[in-house]
């Protein structure tokens, strides 16, 4: 079955950008930047002696908001640490309106984390997991499949541990993890998830890091998480759908809304044959760039 929540209002979430939870710097920066997703990170980029006085500084951030549109995340410290427990409460006790739009949890490998991270959540707050362990892409299904029932609404591949784990290397193509990329995949629209990709960690390999976000936009990936701001606008044009698969892809609806064409299955829009499939992925393509388009209304960048 395929979870209701493939109906919902579509986000754009081309690009998440990691930024560290203890550089206030980059957290004020952070609002001039055009990602469509900013993840506060309390876990990778804070160090230990750093954790307690990065969560306070996210909620300071928090409570001052000025993000705009951008989809607010903050990655806790798993709950198996002295820290995971004290990151979701901080957050849990933040006014409504300063709360993140989601909480991510990293290394969530069984449903049973899933189902003690939900009982903790703050209200009206999603949860995303970090999938990055053999055993969470052995569970992928059962993982998906608890967004029927709670607040699970993203995966998020955590290619680096991965390929730690799995003892691989990180070359072109990725070879080594397109089995695990494309198993989370698949589970993620079996149950009407979103699921972004992992980083690539050489910034100064643009032509490297296009290759790898064509790669996972053709995988049908939603997005990248990123880690510098330089990654955002390739990351932005290769993910979002070009002009003229937009205008194709108007072109179809309107062709298969024609009085003249009603309880017709198949039609040749612009000499191409086009089924009902093709219009149901024409009405989802203008959706994600409509919504892009809104979304940049409310995101000033600035040099």
């Amino acid at each position: 079955m395929t979870s209701e929540k493939t109906e919902m209002k579509i986000r754009p979430r081309r690009s998440a950008l990691y930024m560290p939870g203890a550089n206030r710097r980059a957290l004020e920066k952070a609002r001039t930047l055009s990602a469509d997703c900013l993840i506060l990170d309390l876990e990778d980029a804070v160090a230990p002696d750093a954790k307690t006085e990065a969560r306070a500084q996210i909620c300071t951030m928090l409570g001052d908001g000025g993000y705009g549109a951008r989809e607010i995340v903050v990655r806790i410290n798993a709950p198996d640490t002295i820290w995971g427990d004290a990151d979701m409460a901080a957050l849990g006790e933040l006014p409504a309106a300063a709360r993140p739009d989601a909480i991510l949890a990293p290394k969530v490998s069984t449903p049973q984390e899933i189902d003690a991270l939900s009982a903790h959540l703050p209200p009206d707050t999603a949860l995303w997991i970090m999938v990055e362990t053999p055993e969470a892409i052995f569970n992928i299904e059962k993982l998906a499949a608890r967004a029927t029932d709670s607040p699970l609404s993203c995966l998020v591949m955590g290619t680096n541990d991965l390929a730690k784990e799995l003892r691989a290397a990180l070359v072109p193509g990725r070879a080594p993890l397109l089995s695990a990329l494309s198993m989370a995949m698949l589970a993620a629209r079996q149950y009407g998830l979103s699921i972004l990709d992992g980083v690539f960690n050489d910034i100064a390999d643009a032509a490297g890091f296009a290759a790898e976000c064509r790669q996972g936009a053709d995988m049908g990936f939603d997005g990248k998480t990123l880690i510098h701001p330089s990654q955002l606008a390739a990351c932005n044009e290769i993910f979002a759908p070009s002009e003229e698969d937009v205008a194709q892809a108007r072109d179809v609806v309107a062709a298969f809304a024609a009085p003249e064409n009603a309880g017709q299955g198949v039609l040749k829009v612009n000499g191409k044959m086009t089924e009902l499939l093709h219009r149901d992925i024409a009405v989802r393509l203008i959706a994600i760039a409509d919504a892009i388009a809104d979304a940049g209304k409310d995101i000033v960048t600035k040099d």
